[in-house]
């Protein structure tokens, strides 16, 4: 709900603004970041590394949980024929197993996040400066992202910002 509104301020600013600076003759574009990050081939790439990494997390995590299942179910049937201290040392394992496996999924999703953002951060700032490159050889004073625009009437970049950036 906060986000409508707030999306309805920007618009009815931009709305505005836009009307005040049309009377100046500025000259205003579109541009759809959403659409030329989705289908940039070094974000394609990008994606398809982080899909392989998460499935050797994964994997990993799957191996581990398998491994503690077994484990609960061999003591749990060994239970009544062992001692008291033995089952105390088992409980004491399997607890320790469980915290390894909960801080390796933590750790996987914490790395998955940062390779995530080491990887399209760079594609994002070059995106951007052919942003920039592109508006302004066009002449234009102002290119906002089209992907947030509840109207956009003027001329879209996007097609020019894709060939700038040779896909």
């Amino acid at each position: 709900m906060m986000k409508q509104i707030k999306t309805l301020l920007i618009a009815a600013i931009l709305v505005l603004g836009a009307s005040n600076t049309m009377n100046a003759q500025a000259k205003v574009a579109h541009v759809d970041v959403s659409e030329i990050m989705s289908k940039m081939p070094a974000m394609l790439d990008a994606q398809n590394q982080l899909q392989k990494l998460s499935g050797t997390y994964d994997a990993e995590y799957k191996k581990m949980v398998d491994e503690y299942q077994v484990k609960i179910k061999k003591y749990e049937g060994e239970a009544a024929t062992v001692t008291d201290a033995v089952n105390g040392e088992r409980s004491k394992e399997v607890q320790d197993m469980q915290k390894r496996i909960v801080d390796y999924r933590d750790n996987a999703q914490k790395e998955l996040q940062q390779k995530e953002t080491d990887i399209v951060k760079p594609l994002m700032e070059k995106v951007r400066a052919s942003i920039q490159k592109v508006g302004k050889a066009k002449g234009f004073q102002y290119v906002l992202d089209g992907s947030t625009l509840l109207l956009a009437d003027g001329p879209n970049i996007t097609a020019d910002v894709k060939k700038d950036l040779g896909f």
